[in-house]
């Protein structure tokens, strides 16, 4: 007898149709596994065929056939143990076939019948619910994970035996209950908050200003600074997610295997620190079941480079193609895979070899030629992607030793960024994207217009900094930021003065 049973597959983080075809006919006892199935479906021959008997079923002596289709896309994951499973009962009459023609099945089977969790479940049920499924059966364990996605009846249950029963005529089992979304919180889930930094007020205002547009920016300083602390603070103050951004940055924390069970989605923009000795596959993603890499974790929050020059220069050019197309391409030989990468740039680097260039407290013992050699593994392509160069200097002691007054809070500075990204997020409701950062070179004169004294001062700027033609375009965005946290309609001459004055790798001394 031939059973059909519905399942999804991942591409990315996309899920496509998989329908698990079982035959069972007479022939020598065993199970033949075709349709593309990579070595974790082929030993799901086992796993099915002790989770039946050890659910107290009957598992077929005769020659079983089982067919992923469509058979010329490969098939990957553990995600077919519950829908083989099925489609073998069906096939021997022990569940009702009718059951199961508009439900799909996914999940992996211990060997005692249990349904274990599963990696990127959430993109499947956003696939099937979009396909017009009706159900879907999934593993406990994802349930979590499946409790905000409306529009499709979930089933989340705990073996195989649950399963039986739910597939049985007037069996009562009720479809989980849905819940909404709750995003955000307060600076309290963070370690760190701007309250605790002491002096630094010119490196803080432009921490703001880059959350609030959602600007590369980059700390440029002695060590001791605060470089490292300002960037760990910067996720207290970034706008709430939005409900989509959550939704796609949960599908790749998902897909990667990231996802806490009980929390089941991802309620605060991601904060990643790959260490400088981090390979270029684990940046760009990739590996036998291409997995998203950093970039692609990073997507809706943060990307923090400590000591930037510590990376190889070949590691720091591989960031220039997702920064400005904020998405990347992993090909392999056996598949290519697209991830989103809409991330911020948060690097910090010293100013030369020893750490002290242009400090007021410390005289720097580097050549011109060190400094010269140094700043050269820094290249110009991948600095002009960068929006904000914040130069920082140590902080003296009575800054440090004031206890008369405390510095303002994250949850303080959060409100202001939250406002200006909602005026940006009305502002380009019709456009695709929701920050400043993100507004390509054909919506420059719409959106960044500037009076005849600003344009004579940017070309000024222009001329004597030597601006590049994208530099030039991300000192309008980052003043359109600015005007936003001021509540201005449009740009004046101090917000485009205020925006030049963060370009400090562009001065002539710095080359």
């Amino acid at each position: 007898m031939l059973a059909i049973v519905k399942s999804c597959g991942l591409h990315g983080i996309d899920g496509f149709e998989v329908q698990v075809e079982v035959d069972i006919n007479q022939g020598l006892p065993g199970m033949e596994m075709v349709g593309l199935a990579d070595t974790a479906i082929k030993e799901s021959r086992e796993r099915v065929r002790s989770a039946v008997r050890n659910s107290g079923l009957m598992f077929s002596p005769k020659k079983i056939t089982v067919n992923l289709a469509p058979a010329d896309i490969k098939k990957v994951g553990s995600y077919y143990d519950l829908p083989i499973a099925v489609g073998i009962l069906a096939a021997t009459a022990q569940v009702d076939y009718k059951q199961i023609g508009d439900t799909v099945f996914i999940g992996e089977l211990s060997l005692d019948g249990k349904l274990r969790g599963i990696k990127g479940l959430l993109p499947l049920i956003i696939f099937a619910k979009n396909k017009g499924y009706k159900r879907i059966v999934i593993p406990y364990d994802n349930k979590k994970e499946a409790e905000y996605i409306s529009g499709i009846d979930t089933y989340a249950l705990k073996d195989l035996e649950e399963v039986v029963r739910f597939l049985t005529p007037e069996s009562g089992v009720q479809p989980m209950v849905k819940t909404e979304m709750e995003l955000g919180g307060d600076s309290a889930k963070y370690r760190q908050d701007f309250k605790y930094v002491k002096g630094q007020a010119f490196a803080k205002r432009a921490m703001e200003i880059a959350a609030a547009g959602g600007h590369n920016i980059l700390l440029i300083g002695p060590p001791g600074g605060g470089k490292t602390m300002l960037a760990k603070c910067l996720p207290s103050i970034l706008p709430d997610l939005t409900v989509d951004e959550a939704l796609e940055t949960t599908k790749i924390h998902s897909v990667a295997g990231l996802l806490n069970y009980d929390e089941g989605l991802v309620r605060l923009r991601p904060f990643r620190t790959p260490h400088h000795t981090a390979s270029r596959l684990a940046l760009t993603g990739g590996g036998p079941s291409s997995r998203p890499g950093e970039v692609s974790l990073a997507h809706n929050g943060v990307l923090f480079l400590d000591e930037l020059l510590e990376y190889p220069r070949s590691t720091l050019e591989i960031l220039r193609q997702p920064l400005e197309d904020h998405s990347i391409t992993v090909a392999r030989v056996s598949r290519t895979v697209s991830y989103p990468a809409n991330f911020m740039l948060v690097a910090s680097m010293n100013p030369c070899p020893c750490g002290f260039f242009g400090s007021k407290t410390h005289e720097c013992t580097c050549t011109p030629a060190q400094i010269a050699k140094y700043h050269a593994k820094l290249s110009g392509p991948l600095l002009d992607r960068i929006d904000l160069h914040i130069e920082i200097d140590n902080v003296t002691y009575e800054e440090l030793s004031d206890v008369s007054s405390e510095s303002e809070s994250s949850d303080a500075i959060k409100r202001r960024v939250n406002a200006a990204r909602k005026i940006q997020q009305e502002r380009y409701s019709n456009e695709g994207f929701s920050s400043n950062a993100a507004i390509d070179q054909k919506m420059l004169a719409k959106y960044c217009t500037l009076d005849k004294k600003s344009e004579l001062a940017l070309k000024m700027a222009f001329e004597k900094l030597g601006l590049s033609a994208r530099a030039h375009s991300r000192i309008l965005k980052v003043a359109r930021t600015i005007a936003d946290l001021d509540g201005s309609e449009n740009i004046g001459f101090s917000h485009l003065s205020e925006a030049i004055g963060y370009r400090s790798l562009d001065r002539s001394y710095w080359k």
